[in-house]
């Protein structure tokens, strides 16, 4: 009661900017909750913490965009008005990515394989795809852009079946990239470190700064994608609830859900040629 009580809908839209330390305390609290009480288990149980401190809103927040639905027509309007959730939701994520992230970079070395098991073992099987003629690059386009087209589907199933469930697959998302980036900073500065005996101030921004950037490439629109599909599969899902499927109502939710799902397979299809063919140039 006392996390969710912190912000509403109508705030978070006025002021999307501060679900960045919304979902920052969120993930924190379940880290130090499951490292506390479920200790083995925590590689999951701060993932099931975080989204259990995040429904009340998400879900209040979902119940407003499907009302939009009903009351706007125009499709204009209507993407206009569920944009700001959409940024809140984006805030929210990055709070959620920003704390995995910190944990890792911080908590004792010791910990790391306790905390982050499950995300780990992820990483290390993605990281075995490997890349090298044109012929393999795009191979590996394929894998990427219809694995990221299965995580869509996904959130759009949590968020109809559960109304809130697309949460739990953006949650998920988080804490893998999280531990990505806090990795990255993690073996840059024991590198730096191993050559040059310390590590400075400016050193670690710059460290912490390509490390953000070398996922918030193709990383944005990736997620924004997930957003996307995940309030568009609650809206449906509320809509179903209150029985409005028989109306006329209900075919201007579904286009309006409809529109949301092609932006966000465009989003996913650029987001897997940034993540194929420009992130490697950068870095």
């Amino acid at each position: 009661m006392v996390l969710e009580s912190l912000i509403n809908p109508l705030k978070a839209e006025k002021e999307p900017w501060e679900m960045l330390f919304i979902g920052f305390l969120y993930t924190s609290v379940a880290i130090l909750l499951s490292l506390w009480i479920f200790k083995q288990q925590t590689s999951l149980i701060m993932i099931f913490l975080t989204v259990l401190a995040s429904v009340p809103l998400i879900y209040a927040t979902i119940k407003d965009e499907e009302t939009k639905d009903e009351d706007i027509m125009e499709e204009k309007t209507l993407l206009k008005e569920h944009s700001r959730a959409m940024a809140f939701f984006s805030f929210l994520f990055l709070g959620f990515t920003l704390a995995f992230a910190g944990w890792y970079i911080f908590l004792p070395a010791d910990l790391l394989s306790t905390v982050f098991q499950v995300q780990t073992q992820t990483i290390l099987d993605i990281n075995n795809r490997v890349t090298g003629s044109f012929m393999e690059t795009l191979n590996l386009f394929t894998i990427i852009f219809f694995n990221n087209v299965k995580v869509l589907i996904f959130c759009i199933l949590f968020a109809f079946i559960y109304g809130t469930g697309a949460i739990f697959i953006l949650t998920w998302n988080a804490s893998v990239i999280g531990v990505a980036i806090g990795n990255f900073v993690r073996s840059e500065i024991a590198s730096v470190a191993a050559s040059t005996g310390a590590v400075g101030a400016a050193q670690y921004f710059q460290i912490v700064s390509i490390g953000l950037l070398k996922y918030a490439i193709h990383g944005i629109p990736e997620v924004f994608a997930y957003v996307v599909a995940g309030l568009a599969g609650g809206i449906i899902s509320v809509g179903v609830i209150r029985h409005e499927f028989t109306t006329n109502r209900f075919e201007n939710i579904l286009l309006d859900s409809s529109v949301m799902l092609v932006g966000a397979l465009i989003l996913l299809l650029i987001a897997a040629l940034l993540e194929v063919f420009i992130t490697p140039l950068v870095f």
